[in-house]
């Protein structure tokens, strides 16, 4: 059963959903880029694009067991795995993983202030990759509550680990307008700063994702209250990661909502503390026979949505 397999992090596990990943992303690329013929071309360009989800997937595997956002089982690797097969041709673009990322970098660093070890090497790195992010897409500058979020939560406001993150922010800043300033060409990097913010969510209404993005987040939110409830009760380090967790939810569902281009491809950021919250909902769920009928259920959605 599925929740058996799911119940311990093992490396079958990753395995097993790697292919499944391949499986679905040689269909995807196959309808993408071959359905024509084949080119050389085409397929340095899909390996690539393979690499880069690859190493999403290891990042994201890597935040989640080193900061210990779930328990020791897989349940979390599944969600994220089919939520990102869910919107899968969306994804198959050079800029859209590499600010993928860049994000996860990014919460790397963020999720790592639960230990005191380099506080302010990894506030100026979270501001660094911030920095970078923000000068490929300057709607990610409201991330910028997250680096405070954490800090806060952690307990470290110093006049220390407010500025280490600006300066880490502005570095690539510099650096960025120092090569415009070079070329005389200040308006580029102006124009970064000239923010265009859409709050339209008509295209999300119109998608055919529609009704399982507002089933995912309905059992979302049930998972966050249901664990909130058990985690706020204890005074441990989980408990800081668990509020650092809701708030990267809440900015990310801003973050999105905000972004001015939408085509779908945008809602993998907000994939990560949903794929954790979804996993630590899960974890709640006593008997298996339950447990196997959301698993099963979510996956056979999210199948029938792609395959659509």
């Amino acid at each position: 059963m599925l929740a058996n397999f799911l119940n311990k992090s093992k490396p079958i596990n990753f395995i097993v959903f790697l292919i499944f990943f391949f499986i679905a992303f040689i269909f995807t690329v196959y309808n993408a880029f071959f359905t024509d013929k084949f080119l050389i071309d085409s397929l340095l360009k899909s390996g690539a694009i393979l690499l880069l989800f690859l190493f999403i997937f290891f990042l994201f595997n890597f935040i989640s067991t080193k900061n210990k956002l779930t328990f020791d089982n897989s349940y979390d690797y599944f969600f994220y795995t089919i939520l990102v097969v869910l919107i899968l041709p969306k994804l198959i673009e050079y800029n859209v993983l590499i600010l993928s990322v860049i994000y996860l970098v990014f919460l790397r660093k963020i999720y790592s202030l639960h230990s005191s070890k380099k506080m302010l090497a990894k506030l100026f790195d979270s501001g660094f990759w911030l920095g970078i992010f923000f000068i490929l897409e300057p709607t990610s500058g409201l991330l910028f509550l997250l680096i405070y979020i954490a800090v806060y939560v952690h307990n470290k406001i110093t006049i220390h680990t407010i500025f280490a993150p600006i300066i880490g922010f502005l570095t690539p800043l510099v650096v960025y307008f120092t090569y415009y300033f070079w070329y005389d060409r200040l308006e580029e990097f102006t124009s970064i700063f000239n923010f265009d913010i859409n709050f339209d969510l008509q295209f999300y209404a119109q998608t055919k994702y529609l009704i399982i993005l507002i089933s995912v987040f309905v059992l979302t939110v049930f998972s966050m209250f249901f664990k909130s409830i058990k985690a706020f009760s204890v005074n441990n380090t989980f408990k800081k990661s668990w509020t650092l967790l809701i708030y990267n939810f809440i900015v990310l569902l801003f973050f999105v909502s905000f972004l001015p281009n939408k085509n779908g491809s945008e809602i993998i950021y907000i994939f990560f503390p949903i794929a954790i919250i979804l996993a630590n909902g899960i974890e709640l769920i006593k008997k298996n026979v339950l447990k196997n009928m959301v698993l099963y259920l979510f996956l056979i959605s999210v199948v029938i949505h792609f395959l659509l």
